[in-house]
């Protein structure tokens, strides 16, 4: 091999180890089958999710690997692979690829490692039925105002019933008031 060959090589594997350092989490998947309008639409699907998708030689990616939390996965990297990659949402590579995989009915995980935990091909479709940060988010936003709301709700009928009992209490206290007052004014008389 020329050093020109060589250098090639190296700069993939560089850019391979520098995705992974910044990435949450990266899932190898096995993309045979799909058409090339199939994987455009797969890609269009994860660079809308932030979602890296690339397809390397197995061998660079095992040699970008090394050494890495990424390691474990040097054992699938057999056959087509492609990586997904995600620097956000840890599970956003494989919940749309999982959406993916679903529609097409072809591909198939092989592993991930996802916030560092290296998961088989179950593990990562268990994974993928994660709801995203985003709407657990809001589940729990809801849950927490759920009762809050329920609070409020309370207290302001109590407020009503109370304000509207006073007002009658009020006009009664009135005229027994002006009651009061006309036997002091013919007494004084």
């Amino acid at each position: 091999m020329s050093a020109e060959h060589l250098q090639a090589k190296q700069l993939i594997i560089d850019e391979i180890r520098e995705k992974l350092e910044k990435a949450q989490s990266a899932v190898i998947i096995d993309y045979i089958g799909t058409t090339v309008a199939e994987a455009d639409a797969m890609r269009k699907k994860l660079r809308e999710s932030n979602v890296d998708y690339t397809v390397y030689k197995n061998t660079l990616m095992a040699r970008a690997i090394e050494g890495t939390k990424y390691e474990g996965l040097k054992d699938v990297l057999e056959g087509p692979s492609a990586i997904a990659i995600s620097y956000e949402d840890a599970v956003a590579p494989a919940r749309v690829l999982n959406g993916i995989i679903k529609d097409y009915k072809k591909m198939s995980f092989k592993a991930g490692v996802i916030e560092g935990t290296l998961y088989d091909a179950a593990g990562v479709e268990s994974i993928a039925s994660l709801p995203s940060r985003d709407e657990l988010i809001a589940k729990f936003l809801g849950s927490i105002q759920s009762p809050v709301s329920k609070l409020v709700r309370t207290f302001q009928a109590i407020a009503d019933a109370k304000g509207e009992g006073a007002e009658p209490a009020a006009e009664a206290a009135e005229p027994a008031a002006e009651a009061a007052a006309e036997p002091v004014a013919e007494a004084a008389a």
